[in-house]
């Protein structure tokens, strides 16, 4: 027994063994922090000129992003995330040639983006765009996808994208295309499937189309100048409410189509002939009681 006054005996605990690491852990190695990933892109994009952020729940750009140097990236991969806008750092960099917002919540787009002098690829689609604004035919764009937003109309400046070879802007509420649109004179693809147009310009039967389609739109006829579209290979036009051509003719295809047209053409060169022959008298040589002496001629 312990005597009266001394220290009170003090019980120390072993310390607990470490937990064990699991097989899993073992087999996949040392996890990364949740922003590991994130810090990893960011250095892979400062020595390959390509920025991957794609599906990363972003609602804005990185913020330790600025502790890298990205004024050499060259793509940049931004789609399936969050923003609200388009970052003012994306707009910062100016070697960009391609970039992709694809599905995202942004509502527009900033003059900033002027600055990208050397992009030539623009995806912009699914997002809430309801302007496409001027500064972006300001881009020495060659690809620009803004489908899937709340557009109702293109900008007529959209006829300075002289380099522009596909356009799509289809799943919007654009009602009319712009007169100018006839100037994209290298444009290959077009798609406006499933918007609000009623009526075709003319001015795109001067355009090199490889592929137009304009299904699911309000279009009743088609222009006859569109015979002309030579290098056409895929003609897309159904679920429209079309009269000219009926749709006996559409459903047999390209080539029937075009056959229509060209008759269609050659009705209407000869029409005009025919209606001022007869608003006209005829001349007296052509009367049947018509002789020379009638025209001071001699025999």
């Amino acid at each position: 027994m312990a005597a009266l006054g001394a220290e009170p005996l003090r019980l120390q605990l072993a310390p607990a063994a470490a937990p064990q690491p699991s097989l899993l852990a073992l087999s996949s190695g040392p996890s990364l922090p949740p922003n590991r990933g994130l810090e990893r892109a960011l250095e892979e994009a400062a020595g390959s000129g390509t920025l991957s952020l794609s599906g990363r729940k972003l609602k804005e750009f990185p913020r330790t992003a600025a502790n890298y140097d990205l004024t050499d990236t060259v793509h940049a991969d931004l789609s399936k995330n969050r923003l609200m806008d388009v970052p003012h750092e994306v707009v910062h960099l100016v070697s960009l040639e391609t970039l992709n917002l694809y599905h995202n919540c942004i509502r527009s787009i900033p003059d900033g983006v002027i600055s990208l002098q050397s992009l030539t690829a623009l995806n912009i689609s699914r997002n809430q765009l309801s302007v496409l604004p001027a500064c972006v035919c300001g881009l020495p764009l060659r690809v620009l996808n803004a489908s899937n937003n709340k557009l109702n109309a293109l900008p007529e400046s959209i006829g300075q994208l002289s380099s522009l070879m596909e356009l799509d802007v289809s799943c919007n509420e654009i009602t009319a295309l712009p007169r100018h649109i006839g100037r994209l004179r290298a444009l290959r693809e077009l798609n406006v499937r499933r918007n609000l147009i009623c009526v075709l310009p003319e001015d795109l039967a001067d355009l090199p189309l490889v592929k137009f389609d304009f299904s699911c739109n309000k279009v009743s006829t088609i222009p006859v100048c569109y015979r002309k579209m030579s290098r056409l290979q895929s003609l897309q036009l159904e679920n429209n409410p079309l009269q000219s051509p009926p749709a006996q003719i559409c459903i047999k295809g390209k080539v029937h189509i075009f056959k229509y047209l060209s008759l269609e053409a050659c009705r209407g060169d000869k029409m005009p002939d025919a209606l001022y022959l007869h608003d006209q008298k005829p001349h007296p040589r052509f009367r049947d009681d018509w002789t020379p002496a009638a025209d001071g001629l001699s025999v």
